[in-house]
């Protein structure tokens, strides 16, 4: 004999919990499941531990997705600020960092209680190290068969997220979901991810593995500033995992070293003041001292820095504040922060996320072709996708 539900809920992440809280505050019958040990796994990793939960700055234009506008009502409908004020009445200590990022101030872990908490005070029953077999669609709604027995239920919440970190469990089953039962999906790929160099480049930048460096990083017209890291395996750092989700392989981007730094005029200056001073000495009163010593050399540069013509001046310049650099690839899911891509947002509702061509069934968060940029975006439309679905049901 099935249990029967009003909502079954796949995957305990951030969407999922946010989802379940809302749908059971409306006096729901709740199940949420998930083939994890523990929920909020990603939650718990985020952030270095400390849970970048939102940007304060979220909006339409912080996310890509093939149709742009989709993400408007839903985050219109649960801000940055109404998760802020939920943060905030539990009593969790938060700051804020760069650019409107904010994280708690303690642990990712406070978040994760919180959930749990508003969760246990909505009646949301919780099954956990739970396979979903197969989802069924039945006359009057669904019928699940999982390895705790077979469920049934009106609604049915797939917020299982996407292939992203597949250590932490991730997996594709969103994906499956949506084409058993017949909805497009939009070609998924890596996003939010460090680039890998060709064996040739990845040798030369090999002494700078450890670097970091302000940088305004570029692709097409898309251009993001901050930090870029020098790793063994190629180019990582928030500059890069930025522009990773416009880039496509065989693309160029172009990166700007210390964009407002005046480094044709401090070279200038440097070969009338003191113009016995090798270049790779001049730039690293702008550059760290490895990255000058890379330029200079891959100008071929050895000599005083009187002895640069303008021409070299401005080359040399040139080779740091407009790089111009071709990524062998990606490091891939393996490390992404997010999979863009997804279940095509002209399947769904944007008010409520249920599929227009299955009543009863929805899709959230991270498996929807929605994805935010580095910074609590992400988060964000987790919590917005999750409360505009939960409020539906």
């Amino acid at each position: 004999m099935a249990q029967t539900f009003d909502v079954v809920i796949l995957g305990a992440g951030a969407a999922g919990m946010m989802c379940a809280i809302m749908a059971g505050r409306k006096g729901r019958r709740v199940l949420l499941l998930d083939h994890a040990k523990t929920p909020g796994e990603k939650i718990r990793i985020s952030g270095g531990g400390r849970c970048n939960f939102t940007n304060i700055h979220a909006s339409g234009r912080n996310y890509l997705s093939g149709n742009p506008h989709f993400v408007k009502s839903a985050l219109a409908r649960f801000t940055a600020r109404d998760f802020l004020a939920m943060v905030e009445g539990h009593g969790i200590p938060w700051h804020e960092k760069t650019l409107g990022q904010l994280f708690c101030d303690n642990s990712a872990k406070d978040i994760i209680a919180m959930l749990m908490s508003e969760m246990k005070a909505a009646n949301v029953e919780m099954r956990l190290q739970t396979e979903v077999n197969t989802v069924e669609k039945t006359e009057g709604g669904f019928r699940l068969a999982t390895s705790s027995g077979p469920v049934e239920a009106k609604s049915v919440v797939v917020a299982t997220g996407g292939k992203s970190i597949p250590k932490m469990g991730a997996t594709g089953f969103a994906y499956d979901i949506a084409r058993q039962f017949g909805l497009k999906l939009i070609e998924t790929r890596p996003g939010l991810v460090p680039f890998t160099l060709d064996p040739n480049t990845l040798e030369k930048l090999a002494p700078l593995a450890g670097v970091a460096v302000d940088a305004e990083v570029r692709h097409g017209k898309t251009a993001f500033r901050e930090a870029l890291l020098f790793t063994h395996r190629g180019l990582s750092g928030p500059a890069i995992l930025q522009i990773s989700s416009f880039w496509r392989e065989g693309d160029d981007v172009t990166i700007s070293i210390e964009p407002d730094a005046p480094i044709a005029d401090v070279l200038k200056a440097a070969r009338k003041s003191n113009g016995k001073q090798a270049a790779q000495t001049v730039l690293s009163e702008i550059l760290p001292k490895r990255l000058a010593q890379f330029f200079a050399e891959n100008q071929g540069l050895k000599g005083h820095v009187a002895d640069l013509s303008d021409k070299a001046i401005q080359s040399l310049a040139a080779s740091i504040q407009s790089w111009v650099i071709r990524p062998a690839g990606s490091e891939g899911y393996r490390t992404a922060e997010v999979t863009l891509g997804g279940i095509d947002t002209q399947e769904l509702d944007s008010k409520t996320m249920q599929a227009k061509s299955v009543p009863g069934l929805y899709f959230i968060g991270e498996c929807v072709d929605v994805t935010g940029w580095l910074g609590g975006y992400n988060f964000q439309w987790a919590w917005s996708s999750g409360y505009a679905c939960g409020d539906a049901l």
